[in-house]
């Protein structure tokens, strides 16, 4: 017996938040309103004349004078409505945008709206296939040749079917008077558009490309997932010394601060699970710095946090802080060095001169797989990191009476506001740079002379 496998998702994992297009609905039936809404006329598009067609800067007009916005927020919710399929351009079909112009535009019949949530299948795929080229002789839209083999190969149990209905409908297509053979076809036309499948072959070359694991060396890999992280889920295991949110106890938090002198021991255990958890942790990664700091060789982590405040800094300091990143690790006879291949540094060098905030991203891989396959290991093996699993705190489980809890529960004080513990740390890392900075003898002096 042969076993057909389900015909591949081509896209549509996007499904739309009905809730919120709900919403819209409403917004686009106001607009057709006879006496409130959007004013339509006959047009006359190139010889043919339209019924009931809108100009865009009409629809821009409305809705600013609806919503009580600026034109530019008027034409971006415009260019919403033409991308969700509400309304279709009328001329350049493939231009999904709301022009504030004389362009012609109509509204799309309620049954293609996104809030139907009709997903087409195969079958309409191939139909669109061979009834768009067949039209006025348009070029092929949804598929190019080599989609079009796949999809007819897939379907050739019931492709004499799919080509009677093009055909059928093609024929009545004919038999309409030109103006709404013109609004029939660009409805069609503009739902496809929309709901287009990928112009490219891309399921396929992922299918190839993806690396093909054992059921039994992924299920082993999830059962050593589990086994690790077990005793460290709060829904699995029991928070130590207590659970915060059933005693009222700040004891739990303040172990495990985010920059606490002395961790737990779970904490600890935590940081060698996987090198990403070891930079997560601020802690840890400080005390990464301590061993790398030994090793005379801590350019790579710099790069890496350097990089880190450049992707996620503000724009305003963007070109700064990459002039900075490249006077330090990147130009020739910088400071701090770091040794990456020709390529990765070549890619890196010319992306600063249009900096943005992932120009990094390829050399921050490149030492982040530097770091994690060498120096991560010999940092687990390291008189550093065993010291500090000597010295981590082991708390003890606290158990409170009732009487306690409701004494706790009393005693309640607001914690700190992120924000305001974010500050503290901002403040700390300007002052640790102030104090690493080479000190100006000959200022110092200076000053001390003006004193006097």
């Amino acid at each position: 017996m042969t076993i057909r496998t389900a015909r591949p998702n081509r896209g549509h994992h996007f499904r739309p938040r009905t809730h919120c297009l709900k919403k819209v609905d409403a917004i686009v039936v106001e607009m057709q309103d006879p006496k409130n809404g959007v004013k339509g006329s006959e047009q006359k598009l190139n010889v043919t004349t339209i019924p009931h067609a809108i100009t865009g800067s009409n629809i821009i007009a409305w809705i600013g004078n609806k919503m009580k916005t600026t034109t530019e927020e008027a034409q971006a919710f415009g260019t919403m409505l033409v991308a969700y399929g509400y309304i279709y351009p009328l001329q350049n079909h493939k231009k999904l945008v709301m022009c504030n112009d004389s362009s012609l535009y109509r509204f799309q019949t309620p049954y293609f709206w996104p809030t139907q949530q009709w997903v087409p299948e195969d079958s309409d795929y191939g139909r669109c296939s061979i009834l768009f080229p067949t039209c006025n002789g348009l070029e092929l839209l949804c598929f190019k040749q080599a989609h079009y083999n796949h999809l007819h190969e897939w379907l050739n149990h019931k492709w004499d079917f799919i080509v009677m209905q093009a055909t059928e409908q093609y024929k009545a297509g004919r038999d309409r008077n030109k103006a709404d053979r013109v609004v029939f076809d660009c409805q069609e036309r503009a739902y496809w558009i929309v709901n287009r499948p990928p112009v490219s072959n891309i399921f396929y070359q992922q299918a190839i490309m993806r690396s093909k694991v054992k059921s039994s060396v992924s299920l082993g890999a999830l059962v050593k997932y589990i086994t690790s992280y077990k005793n460290h889920d709060p829904f699995l295991a029991p928070c130590l010394p207590s659970n915060p949110w059933q005693s009222d106890h700040d004891a739990y938090w303040t172990l495990n601060m985010r920059r606490v002198e002395v961790p737990t021991k779970m904490r600890v255990e935590r940081w060698s699970f996987s090198f990403f958890e070891l930079l997560t942790d601020l802690r840890g990664r400080d005390d990464f710095k301590i061993f790398l700091k030994k090793e005379f060789s801590g350019e790579n982590l710099a790069f890496w946090e350097a990089a880190e405040e450049l992707k996620w800094g503000t724009a305003s300091s963007m070109s700064s802080k990459a002039e900075t990143i490249f006077k330090t690790f990147l130009a020739p006879g910088a400071p701090r060095w770091i040794n990456i291949d020709g390529r990765t540094m070549g890619l890196t060098v010319k992306g600063l001169d249009h900096p943005h905030r992932y120009v990094l991203e390829a050399a921050q891989t490149h030492v982040f797989m530097l770091m994690k396959k060498d120096t991560f290991f010999r940092y687990l093996k390291s008189p550093t990191y065993k010291e500090m699993q000597k010295k981590a705190l082991n708390p003890e489980a606290h158990n409170f009476s009732p009487a306690q809890l409701e004494e706790n529960a009393r005693n309640r004080s607001p914690g700190i506001h992120p924000i305001i513990l974010w500050q503290q740390e901002e403040e700390e890392k300007a002052k640790a740079a102030t104090a690493a900075a080479p000190v100006d003898v000959k200022a110092v002096m200076s000053k001390i002379d003006r004193k006097k």
